[in-house]
């Protein structure tokens, strides 16, 4: 069966996913450190992981296999997921892929030794509708793909 698994505390996307969820009938989890509130629905539930590091990363990695498309943001949990064959899509609407992971790992280590010795790098960019809009497509998508090849 497939399943949606939103890393939640920081996603601007949950939404969006239950829309496309409820259209296609994909069950979801979110998965955070604290207590979110989510809607009265049966496909819709909720986990709270204790507030240890990773502990929700490590909670989505063990119930993470290739019917699994997963919503986060984090690089790493991608890189994690991507290897248990799951689908992972940014909030951004930009998919994690086994190709374009390398890449990103490279860029996050870059960025964090720049931070580390000092230098003043920003952020991501805000978060806009065009990303938004980018999601809903790619999560349409990714279910349609894997729905076909069940």
């Amino acid at each position: 069966m497939l399943q949606i698994l939103i890393d939640a505390d920081a996603c601007p996307v949950k939404d969006e996913t239950y829309k496309v969820a409820g259209r296609y009938k994909v069950p979801v989890v979110v998965i955070s450190n604290s207590p979110i509130r989510v809607p009265q629905d049966p496909l819709i539930s909720r986990k709270v992981v204790s507030d240890a590091f990773d502990a929700a990363d490590d909670w989505i990695v063990e119930h993470t296999d290739p019917r699994t498309v997963v919503v986060t943001a984090d690089i790493l949990l991608a890189d994690r997921c991507l290897k248990l064959g799951a689908t992972v899509i940014a909030p951004n609407g930009k998919a994690f892929t086994p190709s374009s992971i390398g890449s990103a790992i490279a860029v996050r280590a870059i960025m964090a030794d720049l931070r580390a010795g000092g230098d003043v790098v920003g952020g991501p960019p805000p978060f806009r509708n065009t990303d938004r809009s980018r999601f809903l497509s790619a999560l349409d998508q990714a279910l349609v793909k894997l729905r076909r090849s069940l």
